[in-house]
């Protein structure tokens, strides 16, 4: 379907690529990974056409359609409402429609046998184009990614980023390109929106290729990880654990050839030097020098696990209680957030705070932070002090800055031996540390900002949604720093794998109220699937007691008469829409129903409600038969 070949491609004076080759085929589920700097997001822009390789080819079939979501589509605006701008994915469908249009309206004024066979052909494949259906299509994919019902006719100009490039995504998944292309696609979602995506993925029909820091997506979505590393691109069967094990056994390898070939060259350049000097050994000392400078290189394997050595502390622990809500109420207008809410927190504890957007966890975090109001009272413990990170903190860096002057502006104590080794951990290192912070990258502003958090002296930190923006090993890295912290955190975020790091409790929002489960995140998923299973079972139990009449008490002793009678029912209800739908086809059939526009739509829009019932009904029928 697209074919990637020795493909070589320099940016900004730095080879990405050299001769990188790769396959992509139908129905393929393909995970980009690789440190940040390596060229994921460039590989996708390549494959779009955005650039053009230095050398090589990217080939792709004629019928290889490709839709992109990317983060330049955050700049897209429009005053349309949601529901039409993600319906622009059905280009064909849409230009139907006002065609059908036009040709009503001019059958009003000119009707003629000939616009009558020009409607009934654009009806007809309007309809084998599923065009009567676009729009529920499109509410389920906005409602699946987290929009509700009354959102779906505000316009988009209305929405954050964030919420604009859900739509952005619906009208893409709309579309249902060839290959679909996502770069860092759960950036934006909360963990349902996630989880729907994971299961609407499993069964989309295209090839996918996923640019994502997300382990736990990359393992419920793609059964093939490529790696850009070395400036090739390495190909692992499996999800993102089998590509962990096989990467270990690789390693393994590459470092026993390494190691061999470092001895052998060692040894060798002894005997050079050894020989050197002696004219019946020259011609040897001259075939081994030979020899190395032919020699393929292996590479050293780089330990990518970075293992941080360094505490962040704090110089006053705070009390026992940190502090407790009571009765924390908070509304926006009609929107009602939290009601007479009460809960507590204690030292050492780890919360991750999680749920669908919307539902208040960051309002939460700003109330606690003092940015906020709220109803209630907040009963703060003996020397608590906090410090507050959010995506916007970074717009707080100070541009002219270089690396060591921003952490020094936090007050901290520490020598600049302290900070460089701060700064290691976060994956700067050497002089990284005197760069302007205005020629960072989103994802290393962050990791500053999350330095200064944790340099800030506090014993309860307020963090929201840290994790976004950072590559697998910065994550790793926060989620050491978090686990080895001897105070009090409340943590906002969507990224399963580094909740279960770090969390020793789970804060969720129900009716309106701040719940806490005691555990970790996996025994808060066992839980709830045992919750939804007893309530499942609960409701089932409530609709069987229900319908128990006395009637249906009488006919228990037989089943099969039972059955019988929903089948002569079920007839019954089939016979009576045949008819209609034969009524309503001899209706359309007739030429004055176009001259009155508003009559034929009605009819028609019935006529599909009856086909679709009908269809409804046969299945029922047929599985009734069955049984």
């Amino acid at each position: 379907m697209l074919t990637i070949h020795n493909l070589s491609f320099a940016f900004g004076g730095r080879v990405l690529y050299e001769n990188a080759s790769l396959q992509i085929k139908p129905k393929d589920r393909i995970g980009l990974i690789g440190l940040n700097g390596t060229g994921k997001s460039t590989l996708l822009r390549l494959i779009v056409g955005e650039y053009q390789p230095d050398s090589g080819s990217i080939s792709r079939s004629k019928d290889c359609t490709i839709g992109f979501l990317n983060q330049d589509l955050l700049s897209y605006q429009s005053q349309e409402p949601i529901l039409k701008v993600a319906m622009q994915a059905f280009e064909r469908q849409n230009a139907l429609q006002e065609q059908i249009q036009e040709v009503l309206l001019e059958l009003e004024t000119n009707p003629n046998d000939d616009l009558l066979h020009k409607l009934a052909s654009l009806q007809e494949e309007f309809a084998m184009l599923d065009g009567y259906n676009l729009q529920s299509q499109a509410e389920k994919v906005l409602e699946g990614l987290g929009f509700r019902t009354e959102d779906l006719q505000k316009p988009l100009q209305q929405f954050s980023g964030g919420w604009r490039m859900r739509v952005m995504l619906a009208k893409l998944l709309l579309q249902k390109p060839a290959l679909l292309m996502l770069d860092e696609p759960t950036n934006h979602l909360d963990l349902p929106s996630i989880e729907w995506l994971e299961t609407y993925l499993a069964d989309y029909e295209g090839a996918i290729l996923v640019v994502s820091h997300d382990r736990d997506f990359l393992d419920n979505v793609c059964e093939t990880i490529v790696e850009v590393a070395q400036k090739k691109l390495q190909v692992y069967v499996g999800n993102y654990s089998d590509y962990l094990e096989q990467k270990a056994e690789r390693e393994e390898i590459q470092r026993n050839a390494y190691e061999n070939q470092q001895a052998m060259i060692r040894q060798t350049e002894r005997f050079i030097n050894r020989f050197r000097a002696k004219a019946t050994k020259a011609r040897q000392v001259q075939s081994r020098i030979k020899m190395l400078e032919r020699l393929e290189r292996i590479e050293e394997v780089k330990d990518e696990n970075v293992k941080l050595h360094f505490r962040f502390t704090f110089s006053q622990n705070s009390g026992r209680q940190v502090l407790t809500l009571k009765n924390l109420s908070k509304s926006y207008g009609e929107l009602q957030i939290f009601k007479n809410s009460t809960i507590s927190i204690e030292r050492g504890d780890k919360i991750a705070f999680i749920g669908a957007n919307g539902k208040g966890k960051s309002t939460l975090l700003r109330i606690l932070q003092g940015i906020e109001s709220y109803e209630g009272e907040i009963q703060w413990g003996h020397n608590v002090k906090t410090t507050y990170y959010a995506q916007h903190q970074t717009e707080a860096l100070n541009l002219d800055n270089d690396l060591l002057t921003e952490l020094r502006q936090t007050g901290t104590t520490r020598t600049e031996v302290e900070l460089r080794t701060i700064l290691g951990c976060f994956l700067f290192s050497g002089e990284d540390v005197f760069k302007k912070i205005r020629v960072l990258s989103g994802g290393e502003k962050s990791r500053v900002a999350l330095a200064k958090t944790l340099l800030s002296d506090a014993n309860f930190l307020l963090l929201d949604e840290p994790t976004n923006h950072l590559d697998m090993i910065s994550a790793n890295i926060l989620a050491q720093a978090l686990k080895n912290f001897e105070g009090t955190f409340i943590v906002v975020s969507h990224d399963r794998n580094f909740i279960r790091k770090v969390a020793n409790k789970i804060w969720y929002i129900e009716n309106l109220q701040i719940k806490e489960f005691l555990g970790g995140f996996d025994e808060y998923e066992i839980w709830q699937e045992e919750q939804t299973q007893k309530n499942n079972e609960k409701a089932a139990l409530n609709e069987k007691t229900a319908s128990k009449t006395p009637i249906a008490k009488s006919q228990t002793h037989n089943p099969q008469k039972q059955q019988q009678k929903a089948i002569e029912k079920i007839e019954q209800e089939i016979t009576a829409l045949e008819v209609e739908k034969v009524n309503l086809e001899n209706e359309l059939s007739k030429p004055e129903i176009y001259e009155q526009i508003s009559v034929f739509q009605e009819i028609q829009q019935k006529y599909v409600q009856v086909c679709n019932l009908l269809d409804e009904k046969m299945q029922i029928w047929e599985n009734l038969l069955t049984e």
